[in-house]
Protein backbone atom coordinates (compact mmCIF):
# COMPACT_ATOMS: atom_id res chain seq x y z
CA UNK A 1 0.00 0.00 0.00
CA UNK A 2 1.36 3.41 -1.36
CA UNK A 3 1.60 6.24 1.20
CA UNK A 4 -0.97 7.94 -0.15
CA UNK A 5 -3.37 5.09 -0.22
CA UNK A 6 -3.04 4.38 3.68
CA UNK A 7 -3.25 8.56 4.11
CA UNK A 8 -6.91 7.79 2.56
CA UNK A 9 -7.58 4.99 4.35
CA UNK A 10 -6.37 6.87 7.43
CA UNK A 11 -9.16 9.48 6.31
CA UNK A 12 -11.97 7.10 5.60
CA UNK A 13 -11.37 5.01 9.04
CA UNK A 14 -14.40 5.96 11.42
CA UNK A 15 -13.64 7.92 14.12
CA UNK A 16 -13.32 5.84 17.57
CA UNK A 17 -11.91 6.48 20.82
CA UNK A 18 -8.48 5.06 19.90
CA UNK A 19 -7.81 6.80 16.97
CA UNK A 20 -8.92 10.12 18.97
CA UNK A 21 -6.28 8.91 21.15
CA UNK A 22 -3.29 7.81 18.86
CA UNK A 23 -4.05 11.27 17.63
CA UNK A 24 -3.44 12.49 20.69
CA UNK A 25 0.18 11.34 20.98
CA UNK A 26 0.88 12.14 17.76
CA UNK A 27 0.09 15.70 18.44
CA UNK A 28 2.10 15.47 21.71
CA UNK A 29 5.19 13.63 20.24
CA UNK A 30 5.46 16.74 17.52
CA UNK A 31 4.63 19.34 19.48
CA UNK A 32 4.62 18.66 23.13
CA UNK A 33 2.03 17.84 25.71
CA UNK A 34 0.87 22.05 25.80
CA UNK A 35 0.45 22.06 22.25
CA UNK A 36 -2.61 18.82 22.49
CA UNK A 37 -5.84 21.06 22.63
CA UNK A 38 -9.07 19.86 21.63
CA UNK A 39 -8.69 22.24 18.20
CA UNK A 40 -5.06 20.85 17.45
CA UNK A 41 -6.49 17.25 18.71
CA UNK A 42 -9.85 17.82 15.98
CA UNK A 43 -7.27 19.20 13.11
CA UNK A 44 -4.96 16.29 13.48
CA UNK A 45 -8.17 13.85 12.88
CA UNK A 46 -9.30 16.06 10.47
CA UNK A 47 -12.51 16.53 11.85
CA UNK A 48 -14.53 19.32 13.75
CA UNK A 49 -13.96 20.24 17.57
CA UNK A 50 -17.44 19.00 18.68
CA UNK A 51 -16.78 15.30 17.23
CA UNK A 52 -14.06 14.89 19.33
CA UNK A 53 -16.74 14.89 22.09
CA UNK A 54 -18.50 11.89 21.08
CA UNK A 55 -15.51 9.77 21.84
CA UNK A 56 -13.72 11.16 25.06
CA UNK A 57 -15.43 13.41 27.77
CA UNK A 58 -12.79 16.15 27.83
CA UNK A 59 -8.96 16.48 27.91
CA UNK A 60 -8.64 15.03 31.16
CA UNK A 61 -9.88 11.78 29.62
CA UNK A 62 -7.56 12.26 26.79
CA UNK A 63 -4.38 12.21 29.30
CA UNK A 64 -5.68 9.29 31.19
CA UNK A 65 -6.29 7.32 27.72
CA UNK A 66 -2.55 8.80 26.25
CA UNK A 67 -0.84 7.64 29.78
CA UNK A 68 -2.24 3.94 29.37
CA UNK A 69 -1.07 3.65 25.67
CA UNK A 70 2.40 5.07 26.58
CA UNK A 71 2.47 2.42 29.64
CA UNK A 72 1.09 -0.46 27.03
CA UNK A 73 4.14 0.40 24.87
CA UNK A 74 6.53 -0.71 27.94
CA UNK A 75 8.01 -4.12 28.04
CA UNK A 76 6.37 -5.92 30.84
CA UNK A 77 8.90 -8.04 33.26
CA UNK A 78 8.15 -11.72 33.67
CA UNK A 79 7.25 -13.56 37.21
CA UNK A 80 9.69 -16.05 35.11
CA UNK A 81 12.66 -14.72 34.87
CA UNK A 82 15.82 -13.50 36.99
CA UNK A 83 14.21 -10.40 39.04
CA UNK A 84 17.25 -8.30 38.28
CA UNK A 85 17.37 -9.24 34.42
CA UNK A 86 13.34 -8.93 34.40
CA UNK A 87 13.52 -5.16 36.16
CA UNK A 88 16.70 -4.32 33.95
CA UNK A 89 14.38 -5.14 31.10
CA UNK A 90 11.57 -2.99 32.14
CA UNK A 91 14.17 0.14 32.90
CA UNK A 92 15.46 0.17 29.88
CA UNK A 93 12.03 -0.44 28.46
CA UNK A 94 10.43 2.69 29.13
CA UNK A 95 13.75 4.27 29.26
CA UNK A 96 12.87 3.70 25.37
CA UNK A 97 9.60 4.30 25.12
CA UNK A 98 9.76 7.98 27.01
CA UNK A 99 12.59 8.58 25.10
CA UNK A 100 9.47 8.66 22.03
CA UNK A 101 7.66 10.40 23.95
CA UNK A 102 9.06 12.61 26.25
CA UNK A 103 6.29 14.41 27.01
CA UNK A 104 4.76 12.23 29.14
CA UNK A 105 7.65 11.56 31.50
CA UNK A 106 5.48 14.14 33.78
CA UNK A 107 2.26 12.33 33.42
CA UNK A 108 3.15 8.69 33.94
CA UNK A 109 2.39 8.68 37.70
CA UNK A 110 -0.06 11.82 37.78
CA UNK A 111 -3.21 10.72 36.56
CA UNK A 112 -5.72 9.84 39.27
CA UNK A 113 -7.98 7.74 37.19
CA UNK A 114 -5.30 5.04 35.57
CA UNK A 115 -5.93 2.68 32.22
CA UNK A 116 -5.47 -1.42 32.63
CA UNK A 117 -2.46 -0.66 31.18
CA UNK A 118 -0.83 1.31 33.73
CA UNK A 119 -2.33 -1.16 36.70
CA UNK A 120 -0.80 -4.06 34.88
CA UNK A 121 2.20 -2.40 34.56
CA UNK A 122 2.10 -1.92 38.07
CA UNK A 123 1.15 -4.99 39.54
CA UNK A 124 3.77 -6.49 37.21
CA UNK A 125 6.87 -4.76 38.39
CA UNK A 126 5.60 -5.41 42.24
CA UNK A 127 4.56 -8.80 41.32
CA UNK A 128 7.86 -9.62 39.97
CA UNK A 129 9.97 -8.18 43.30
CA UNK A 130 7.59 -10.17 45.58
CA UNK A 131 7.35 -13.14 43.67
CA UNK A 132 12.06 -12.90 44.32
CA UNK A 133 10.97 -12.89 48.08
CA UNK A 134 11.59 -9.22 48.72
CA UNK A 135 9.36 -8.02 51.62
CA UNK A 136 6.69 -5.63 50.67
CA UNK A 137 8.50 -2.46 52.59
CA UNK A 138 11.44 -2.99 50.35
CA UNK A 139 9.20 -3.71 46.79
CA UNK A 140 8.54 0.05 47.91
CA UNK A 141 11.52 1.32 48.64
CA UNK A 142 12.79 -0.60 45.10
CA UNK A 143 10.24 0.13 43.07
CA UNK A 144 10.93 4.36 44.12
CA UNK A 145 14.02 4.10 43.86
CA UNK A 146 14.24 2.62 40.18
CA UNK A 147 11.33 4.51 38.66
CA UNK A 148 13.03 7.94 40.24
CA UNK A 149 16.50 6.71 38.85
CA UNK A 150 14.25 5.89 35.09
CA UNK A 151 12.14 8.99 35.24
CA UNK A 152 14.75 11.40 36.22
CA UNK A 153 17.25 10.24 33.54
CA UNK A 154 14.47 10.32 30.67
CA UNK A 155 14.19 13.91 31.95
CA UNK A 156 17.85 14.81 31.54
CA UNK A 157 17.97 12.94 28.51
CA UNK A 158 15.11 14.77 26.73
CA UNK A 159 16.57 17.86 28.09
CA UNK A 160 20.24 17.72 26.53
CA UNK A 161 20.70 20.55 24.02
CA UNK A 162 22.93 17.80 21.94
CA UNK A 163 22.69 14.42 20.32
CA UNK A 164 25.18 11.88 20.23
CA UNK A 165 26.55 13.14 16.87
CA UNK A 166 26.46 16.60 17.64
CA UNK A 167 27.96 16.94 21.27
CA UNK A 168 31.41 18.37 19.87
CA UNK A 169 29.68 20.79 18.00
CA UNK A 170 27.44 22.06 21.03
CA UNK A 171 30.22 21.85 23.38
CA UNK A 172 32.54 24.44 21.21
CA UNK A 173 31.38 27.73 22.64
CA UNK A 174 30.86 26.08 26.41
CA UNK A 175 34.63 25.62 26.23
CA UNK A 176 34.98 29.07 25.12
CA UNK A 177 34.02 29.85 28.90
CA UNK A 178 36.34 27.49 30.35
CA UNK A 179 39.54 29.57 29.20
CA UNK A 180 39.67 31.81 32.05
CA UNK A 181 40.86 28.49 33.80
CA UNK A 182 38.41 28.63 36.42
CA UNK A 183 36.80 26.10 35.70
CA UNK A 184 39.49 22.91 35.74
CA UNK A 185 37.40 19.84 36.65
CA UNK A 186 34.88 20.78 34.11
CA UNK A 187 37.66 21.02 31.59
CA UNK A 188 39.08 17.91 32.89
CA UNK A 189 36.12 16.01 32.39
CA UNK A 190 34.92 17.73 28.93
CA UNK A 191 38.43 17.17 27.25
CA UNK A 192 39.10 13.32 28.55
CA UNK A 193 35.77 11.99 28.41
CA UNK A 194 32.61 14.11 27.11
CA UNK A 195 34.64 14.93 23.82
CA UNK A 196 36.17 11.13 23.18
CA UNK A 197 35.46 9.81 19.82
CA UNK A 198 32.35 7.20 20.79
CA UNK A 199 30.84 9.12 23.59
CA UNK A 200 27.35 8.85 24.11
CA UNK A 201 25.66 10.13 27.12
CA UNK A 202 22.78 7.61 26.86
CA UNK A 203 25.80 4.53 28.08
CA UNK A 204 24.87 6.22 31.60
CA UNK A 205 22.11 4.53 32.06
CA UNK A 206 22.98 1.15 32.24
CA UNK A 207 26.13 2.34 34.41
CA UNK A 208 23.71 3.50 36.92
CA UNK A 209 20.93 0.76 36.41
CA UNK A 210 23.13 -1.81 36.97
CA UNK A 211 24.79 -0.23 40.01
CA UNK A 212 20.78 0.31 41.62
CA UNK A 213 20.39 -3.52 40.66
CA UNK A 214 23.45 -4.54 42.34
CA UNK A 215 22.78 -2.55 45.18
CA UNK A 216 19.75 -3.89 45.96
CA UNK A 217 20.70 -7.62 45.51
CA UNK A 218 23.59 -6.40 48.30
CA UNK A 219 20.59 -5.23 50.59
CA UNK A 220 19.21 -8.54 50.21
CA UNK A 221 21.75 -10.93 50.66
CA UNK A 222 19.15 -13.92 50.60
CA UNK A 223 18.10 -12.97 46.83
CA UNK A 224 21.81 -12.47 45.57
CA UNK A 225 21.62 -16.15 43.28
CA UNK A 226 17.86 -15.84 42.41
Amino acid sequence: MSKRTGARAQERAPLSRDRVLRSAIAVADAGGIGSLTIRSLAQELGVRPMSVYHHVANKDEILDGIVDIVFSEIELPSYDGEWRSEIHRRASSARRVLRGHPWAIGLLESRTSPGPATLRHHDANIGVLRGAGVSVEMTAHAYALIDSYVYGFALQEAALPFERDTVAEVAAPMMELFATGEYPHLIELTTEFVLQPGYDFGNEFEFGLTLILEGLARSLPDLLGG
